[in-house]
């Protein structure tokens, strides 16, 4: 009652950053982390999603996917695409309210994908043998040191068209699309962000501004109160981040002037 009265916790928007490729077991764990927070804090009356992403793992995507619908069933989540909005992360946005996109934003790439670099022509090259043991017919059928099986070619594109259909289920229930008009758009492409609002798989054109009015606006706040929130990162890892930034900072100033005196000698 005094927090209501003092206005010393008001309601707000929380708005938080999903950049990179998606796959990491750690950065999943702690946006799912994040994501659970959010949704059971009364006070965040809306989520804004800041989202510059081309995507990654099935699994991890999905995951992040179904904790961002489970917010959105509670209060307004705002998916915003500043850059990319492709595959696994263009998912993880379906699961928003609404979806808004700067216009020169690529969106979509609905799709899977799989690939491994082939190493047994190299490997052979230069003398070295890989030996497999193994107990289970195609416990090795992603093998990079030899030629695929046409059984194993056939099971891996099973696998596929399982998590190609999955995709599009998701996406047809999210934007509320017939699962064949998504099909039509699920063609693995890159559309702009004027384009995916034409086909229904975005919303609005506009910037954060735009997503974080809209948050308000859904959310009927009348006070346009902004959180800015990231995941929660362990000492460990904090320590370790630093460790390696380090590590590159002298790495880089070591380069630099390496090259800076060469320049130097050259003028002369």
């Amino acid at each position: 009652m005094l927090e209501t009265l003092l206005n010393l916790n008001p309601e707000r928007i929380a708005v938080t950053e999903l950049f990179g490729a998606i796959g990491s077991p750690a950065r999943t764990t702690e946006y799912i982390r994040m994501f659970r927070a959010i949704e059971e804090n009364k006070r965040i009356r809306a989520l804004v999603i800041d989202i510059d992403s081309p995507g990654g793992g099935a699994g991890p995507s999905e995951y992040l996917y179904r904790a961002v619908a489970k917010i959105a069933r509670k209060k307004p989540v705002i998916a915003f695409v500043r850059g990319t909005g492709a595959s696994g992360a263009y998912m993880v946005a379906a699961g928003a309210t609404k979806i808004v996109a700067v216009p020169m934003a690529l969106i979509g790439s609905i799709g899977v994908i799989s690939m491994r670099p082939m190493l047994y022509e190299m490997l052979d090259k230069i003398g070295v043998r890989v030996e497999v043991t193994k107990a289970g017919r195609l416990k090795d059928m992603f093998s990079a040191f030899r030629e695929p099986t046409e059984e194993e070619r056939g099971k891996e594109q099973a696998l596929l068209d399982a998590f190609y259909n999955r995709f599009v289920e998701i996406v047809s229930e999210a934007r509320a699309m017939p699962a064949e008009r998504v099909r039509e758009l699920a063609t693995g492409e890159l559309f702009t962000a004027a384009q995916a609002k034409d086909s229904g798989l975005i919303d609005e054109l506009g910037d954060l501004d735009t997503a974080i009015d809209l948050a308000q606006s859904l959310a009927a706040l009348p006070e346009r109160k902004v959180t800015f929130m990231k995941p929660h990162r362990g000492l460990r890892d904090r320590l370790l981040n630093n460790v390696g930034t380090g590590v590159v900072d002298g790495v880089a100033w070591a380069l630099e002037s390496r090259l800076m005196s060469r320049r130097i000698d050259y003028r002369g």
